[in-house]
């Protein structure tokens, strides 16, 4: 698990450095560690090179595993696929794995509250990547602030994936079967797909400009505007049920493809940070993107609170880390130290 991890911080900053350039010396490993650390601190360290490539990987499985044919039934489907499930579960879940008291609730509930703070905090000027999730996420971006057009342009195509990978979620939905008749059809729906999206995108826009403007002083006006965007969304999702024979299924495949439709669209606008500026769009850009870290983070956080509840499994990472071959190695360890320092 570990080697399949590290593997990974690899191919990451192999890959970007070279798109970007900037190479330098990244730790692939960690030595003998007997300190928990904390969930925001995983996080920082591993979201762009693990837990964002995991997500994708495991999010392409349930897609092969609801629309292949290659695997139409479970036992050939885990065959084909248990390796791969192997690599997101590890990039996932490996610093959790090998983290010390890892499955300890008094730890999980402080991990929490500090990985709450740390991503509802503000950044700015002087403000540490540790205290505050603004001031991590531009740092997080400073590679492409200075790389060239080529560099830019490469994130943009890259990012297109997502996009074609929209379009197969949306061509397979109940309603899209219901009325096309041919790929003319099949691209109109593609394109009304964009409408939701472009429709999403706004109602975020309004929200966000009404927090500004109307929460202190209208707080009457402010919920007044966002009942009537809810009202209008159950109006709309009502319509397509009626009209366009939309199925709850649809409800959740659509979810499958407009998540990473707009993961894409936050790594495209970070690539046009400029041109995303000179339209007044950057705070929503940020918005969207804290949204969907808090949402990366949940998911991470929830199967890790689930499996605190059981006491055993605290028990078995603490004898599978701890055990008489990893002490054997500490003591080692703190005597070649030893001697090193003394020469």
């Amino acid at each position: 698990v570990f080697f399949t991890f590290s593997l990974g911080t690899r191919v990451h900053y192999f890959g970007r450095t070279i798109l970007h350039g900037g190479a330098k010396y990244r730790a692939t490993g960690r030595g003998f560690v007997v300190r928990h650390e904390k969930f925001a601190e995983n996080y920082r360290l591993y979201s762009r090179s693990h837990f964002v490539k995991g997500l994708e990987l495991m999010v392409l499985l349930i897609c092969y595993k609801i629309y292949g044919s290659a695997a139409s039934g479970a036992v050939s489907y885990a065959l084909l696929s248990f390796s791969m499930w192997f690599l997101v579960l590890s990039w996932l879940f490996a610093p959790f794995l090998l983290n010390p008291s890892g499955f300890e609730w008094q730890k999980i509930v402080e991990d929490w509250e500090d990985w709450s703070k740390w991503i509802s905090c503000r950044g700015g000027i002087g403000v540490p990547s540790v205290k505050s999730w603004e001031s991590w996420w531009e740092e997080e971006q400073e590679h492409l602030r200075h790389t060239g057009f080529m560099g830019c342009l490469v994130e943009i195509i890259l990012s297109i994936r997502f996009f074609i990978y929209q379009y197969g979620i949306v061509y397979h939905l109940n309603m899209t079967t219901s009325i096309r008749q041919g790929i003319r059809q099949s691209i109109v729906v593609y394109c009304l797909s964009w409408l939701v999206i472009v429709a999403v995108l706004i109602i975020l826009k309004i929200v966000s400009m009404g927090r500004m403007k109307f929460s202190a002083d209208f707080q009457l006006m402010f919920r007044l505007v966002k009942l009537v965007m809810f009202v209008g969304s159950i109006v709309t999702i009502a319509m397509l049920f009626y009209f366009l024979d939309l199925t709850i299924g649809d409800i959740f495949q659509s979810i499958l493809a407009f998540v990473p439709t707009g993961w894409a669209l936050l790594q495209i606008s970070q690539a046009c940070r400029t041109v995303v500026k000179g339209i007044g769009m950057w705070g929503s850009v940020k918005a969207l993107a804290r949204g969907y870290e808090y949402m990366m983070g949940v998911l991470l956080f929830a199967p890790i609170t689930i499996l605190a509840w059981f006491p055993f499994v605290s028990e078995f990472q603490t004898r599978l880390l701890f055990n008489q071959a990893f002490s054997r190695g500490l003591q080692i360890q703190r005597i070649l130290a030893g001697s090193k320092m003394q020469a």
